[in-house]
C-alpha cells in the first residue's frame, strides 16, 4: 500500500511539474506575442500612419486583446528611426521581436528568435498625388460640396460624442455624388493619418481579386491551385476562391473569426498557418466567418496570377497612403493587416459607386459590384447582417437601402457603400469590446441628413 501511495505521489509530482513547465512556456509565448504586437503597431503607426509615439500608445496599444493587454505596457521598445525598425525585448535569452518597414508594403513582423540581418526587399516607388484634383488627389476636395453639407457636418461631428453612438471615433468621411460633404478627425489625426483597417482588409482583398479577374488572370470558380493541397487525394483541392470569399470553405474553424495570433503577432507565415486546417464540412454549404478563408483566397489568387500586387491598384486609385502588409515570407495578410486613410477608403468606395470604372479605365468586371454584394452563398445565422463575397450586406437593416454593403473591421472600422444614394460613408475608430460604435443608427442619421 505504501509503495502504491509513493507511486501515486511521484506520478502527481511529475504531472504537476509538467503542468508548471507548460504554463511557463505559454507565459513566455504570450510575452513574445505581446512584444510582436507592440513592435508591429509602433512600426506601422509611425511610418504607415504618420502618428506620434504618444498617440500610438494611447490609441493602438489600448483596448486590445486580453491575451496581451496587460503585458504590452510593460515591454520597452527600441525605435531605430534611421533604419525604420522597432525592436521589443521579451526575455533575456532570446533576440527581441523585430518589425521592419519598407515604403511599398509597410511593416513586417519577423519571426520569434529572428536575428538581425542587412537583407532588405527593394520596394517599389511610392508616389503621392496630393496636388492632383479630387478624387485622385486632395486638391479642391472640399470646394464643391453639395446637398446641404451643414446637415452632414453636424451628423459627422456627433459621431465623436460617445454618448450619441458609442465607441471612440477617430475619423468620419461622407461622400455624396463624388464630393466630400463632411469630414472630421480627432485631435492628432488629419486627412493623411492612416490606421489599420482590421477586417475591412477582407473587402480590399475582394477588390484586388476583382482587379485580377478583370485582367483575365483569374478564375474564381476553378479549383484552387494552392501548392500545399496538391497531393493526390487532398479534398481541399476542390475548393474555389469564390467559396473562400464567401466564408463557406467548410474548413475547421477553431475559434470565432478563426483567430490568427501566431500570424498577426508571432511572426508566423500564411503558408505555415492558413493552409494547415482540414475540411470539416462540404464546401459551399455552411457560413463561418474566418480570417483563414480570406488569407487562402489571396494565396490561391497569387498561384493563378503571380503578378498580383495591391500596390499597383492603390496607385491607380490615388490610394497613395495605403499599405498592404505581408508576413516575413512575402505573403499578403489581407485578412486584417492593411493601413489606410479615411480618404483612401472613400476612394475605394467610389470605385464601387462607379461600378468598377476609374478615370475612364475599367478596373473591376462590370458585374463585380453585384457579385460581392449579393447573398448567393450560405448566410450567417442569427446575425443582423448578411454576407456577400468579402463584404457584409445591410439588406436587413431597417431604414437603410437594400443595396447597401460594407466592409466591417475590428475596433470600429467601417466602409459603407450605398449605390442608390451615390453615397460612401467611412467611420474609423479605436473602439473596445465593451464600447462599440452603433453603425446602423449612424448610417440612418446620415441618410436623414441628406433629406433635411
Amino acid at each position: 500500500m505504501l509503495k502504491k501511495l509513493a507511486n501515486i505521489c511521484v506520478a502527481g509530482a511529475l504531472l504537476s511539474s509538467s503542468a508548471m513547465a507548460q504554463s511557463d512556456e505559454m507565459a513566455r509565448y504570450d510575452r513574445a506575442l505581446a512584444a510582436g504586437y507592440k513592435a508591429q503597431f509602433i512600426c506601422s503607426g509611425l511610418w504607415n500612419g504618420g502618428k506620434t509615439l504618444a498617440d500610438i500608445k494611447a490609441d493602438e496599444l489600448t483596448g486590445i486583446y486580453d491575451r496581451v493587454a496587460e503585458t504590452v505596457p510593460l515591454l520597452v521598445e527600441d525605435i531605430d528611426m534611421a533604419r525604420r525598425e522597432v525592436r521589443v525585448p521579451f526575455t533575456e535569452d532570446a533576440p527581441p521581436r523585430i518589425a521592419v518597414w519598407n515604403s511599398e508594403t509597410g511593416c513586417t513582423s519577423m519571426p520569434i528568435g529572428f536575428e538581425q540581418t542587412e537583407i532588405r526587399p527593394t520596394p517599389a516607388e511610392r508616389r503621392y498625388f496630393d496636388d492632383r484634383t479630387w478624387p485622385m488627389g486632395d486638391r479642391e476636395a472640399l470646394s464643391a460640396a453639395t446637398a446641404r453639407p451643414a446637415a452632414f457636418r453636424t451628423t459627422a461631428e456627433q459621431a465623436f460624442q460617445t454618448e450619441t453612438y458609442g465607441g471612440k471615433t477617430s475619423a468620419v468621411l461622407i461622400i455624396r455624388n463624388g464630393k466630400i460633404v463632411a469630414e472630421s478627425y480627432k485631435k492628432g489625426h488629419d486627412l493623411h493619418t492612416a490606421q489599420r483597417t482590421w477586417s475591412v482588409a477582407k473587402s480590399i482583398a475582394g477588390t484586388l481579386i476583382g482587379y485580377s479577374v478583370e485582367q483575365k488572370k483569374l478564375n474564381i470558380f476553378a479549383p484552387v491551385q494552392i501548392p500545399e493541397w496538391q497531393r493526390q487525394g487532398d479534398p481541399r483541392a476542390s475548393l474555389t476562391i469564390d467559396q473562400l470569399m464567401r466564408m463557406s470553405s467548410g474548413l475547421v474553424n477553431d475559434t470565432a473569426g478563426n483567430r490568427t495570433d501566431p500570424l498577426y503577432m508571432g511572426g508566423a507565415s500564411v503558408t505555415e498557418r492558413a493552409t494547415a486546417w482540414p475540411l470539416l464540412y462540404k464546401p459551399g454549404i455552411r457560413f463561418r466567418y474566418a480570417n483563414n478563408d480570406t488569407l487562402l483566397a489571396v494565396h490561391a489568387a497569387r498561384q493563378q496570377h503571380p503578378e498580383f500586387d495591391p500596390f499597383i491598384l492603390f496607385q491607380k486609385l490615388g490610394m497613395t497612403r495605403t499599405y498592404a502588409e505581408t508576413d516575413w515570407q512575402g505573403h499578403y495578410i489581407l485578412s486584417s493587416q492593411v493601413w489606410t486613410t479615411a480618404r483612401d477608403l472613400g476612394r475605394l468606395g467610389m470605385l464601387y459607386l462607379d461600378n468598377g470604372s476609374w478615370n475612364g479605365e475599367t478596373l473591376l468586371p462590370e458585374n463585380w459590384r453585384d457579385y460581392v454584394s449579393k447573398p448567393s452563398g450560405p448566410q450567417p445565422e442569427n446575425r443582423a447582417f448578411g454576407y456577400g463575397a468579402t463584404f457584409w450586406l445591410m439588406n436587413k437593416s431597417p431604414g437603410i437601402p437594400d443595396d447597401s454593403f460594407a466592409g466591417f473591421g475590428n475596433r470600429g472600422q467601417y466602409l459603407v457603400i450605398i449605390p442608390s444614394l451615390d453615397m460612401v460613408i467611412v467611420r474609423r475608430g479605436y473602439d473596445s469590446s465593451d464600447n462599440r460604435f452603433d453603425i446602423e443608427t449612424f448610417i440612418r442619421d446620415v441618410i436623414a441628413a441628406g433629406k433635411s
